[in-house]
């Protein structure tokens, strides 16, 4: 098994550091199918016979565990290198897809959530922070473009997934069968292909290798970027780690909802078929997976700083906007508005790796970002919950569906409001929480 060492993964001199993305990417777009759930919602309620909300939990469970295992995992990530991390993600992510397909054959519904979101949820996590750590240490020039390279494949699972759902259920459906667990065995191996892909090309920078003309002390120019070097047990203790926290937790809860619903939400707000829900959240994730790419590389340009304002006020005015777009029926700015929303949210994701390299340095990054993005099981809470369940007493007390989503969005408002207080509170570290005599590896 030497081969799976974080050994056997050092590059060679002379190895390209371009050819790392595209192995972070080919696992990113497998595992972010995560954000393509909403299209299996309803053939799944159909085939057990229960509720969507009760479906949709799988969804929260799957992205709690991501938080979760990234957490738990994160120092053994760093150890083991992304080679075995990636591997050990395709066996639970392509696992879970496949207990799901028999949760569906046995009708049960648990064994769905066990599957889906329990063991696919511990593959999110270990296939999520490997590549962004990884490429955080090839690409200390640019990080912010490198995490929004690895990140932006997670936020386009949907743009293959919902479609390749759709397709894939359409063509094994024969009633009462809605094709649902014959198009997740599918994807299972079709996404095993290419997470073992990226696992066999990914590689790691040698110690001490930094780009041809690289200095470190150039970007320390920028007073909110460090040099120095924080363990991840040092950095949890920081109030910088907890305000972090608590940026990247109100940014996800305030999409994180949208994206679960995506379909529903098209289709109940504006009266349009399944079809066109499906497309929705296929566009929805260009711009989540573009918006990855974008604002990380800005952040670059202006600072993490400056851009997390930018996500916190223009997505309190978006949000606001959303009711007066279902009570006027207008279809286009509603797509404008989510679409921007949805940018910004995948922004967020991509953005704050790079900002805990310069609040942290990149000495044990990867476990540092595992711990942090404990928020986005948070947020998997937070943000489905207050979507499903205002939406679900709304309709219980009468109101039509077309409307029943409105309150939530001035709730968001308040979520990002929230989100732009802790941002503006972030300083660089004390120098106290610094390591001695770290290498930046």
């Amino acid at each position: 098994m030497s081969f799976l060492s974080r050994e056997a993964t050092v590059a060679i001199p002379g190895f390209s550091r371009w050819l790392v993305p595209p192995a972070a990417v080919a696992v990113h777009m497998c595992i972010g199918q995560v954000y393509a759930f909403s299209v299996f919602n309803k053939p799944l309620g159909a085939e057990l016979g229960v509720p969507v909300s009760k479906v949709n939990i799988a969804y929260q469970i799957a992205l709690m565990m991501l938080g979760i295992s990234a957490a738990f995992f994160g120092k053994w990530v760093e150890r083991s290198g992304p080679r075995k991390t990636m591997l050990a993600s395709c066996c639970c992510f392509c696992g879970g897809l496949l207990l799901a397909a028999l949760g569906v054959k046995l009708k049960m519904l648990w064994l769905i959530l066990f599957g889906y979101g329990f063991v696919g949820g511990i593959g999110l996590g270990l296939g999520y922070i490997s590549p962004v750590s990884t490429l955080v240490k090839w690409f200390p020039d640019r990080p912010g473009m490198a995490t929004g390279m690895a990140i932006m494949g997670f936020g386009g699972g949907a743009l293959i997934g919902s479609p390749l759902a759709q397709e894939l259920m359409n063509h094994y459906a024969k009633a009462p069968d809605t094709g649902a667990m014959s198009a997740l065995i599918t994807m299972s191996g079709l996404y095993a292909c290419f997470m073992l892909f990226g696992a066999f090309i990914v590689r790691v920078p040698a110690p001490g290798w930094k780009p041809e003309g690289y200095e470190p002390k150039v970007a320390a120019s920028h007073g909110m970027i460090t040099t120095a070097s924080v363990s991840v047990d040092t950095a949890w203790k920081t109030p910088q780690f907890w305000l972090l926290w608590t940026v990247l937790c109100m940014n996800v809860s305030a999409g994180i909802g949208v994206l679960g619903r995506a379909a529903d939400m098209c289709m109940d707000m504006f009266g349009v078929g399944i079809a066109i829900g499906a497309g929705f959240t296929g566009l929805l994730s260009i711009f989540n997976m573009g918006g990855r790419f974008v604002w990380s590389s800005t952040s670059d340009l202006i600072g993490r700083k400056a851009v997390y304002c930018i996500y916190f006020i223009l997505g309190s005015v978006l949000y606001a906007i959303l009711p007066y777009t279902q009570e006027t029926q207008n279809r286009t700015l509603f797509v404008i508005c989510t679409a921007l929303i949805i940018s910004m949210y995948g922004g967020g994701f991509a953005t704050i790796p790079a900002y805990l390299k310069d609040m942290f340095g990149t000495y044990q990054v990867g476990a540092i970002h595992g711990r942090l993005i404990t928020a986005w099981s948070m947020a998997a809470v937070i943000g489905p919950s207050l979507i499903n369940g205002f939406y679900d007493s709304r309709v219980a007390a009468g109101v039509p569906k077309a409307q029943a989503y409105n309150g939530t969005f001035y709730l968001m408002c308040g979520l990002l409001g929230i989100g732009l207080v802790a941002n503006l509170l972030v300083r660089p570290v004390d120098p106290k929480y610094h390591v001695k005599e770290a290498t930046s590896a």
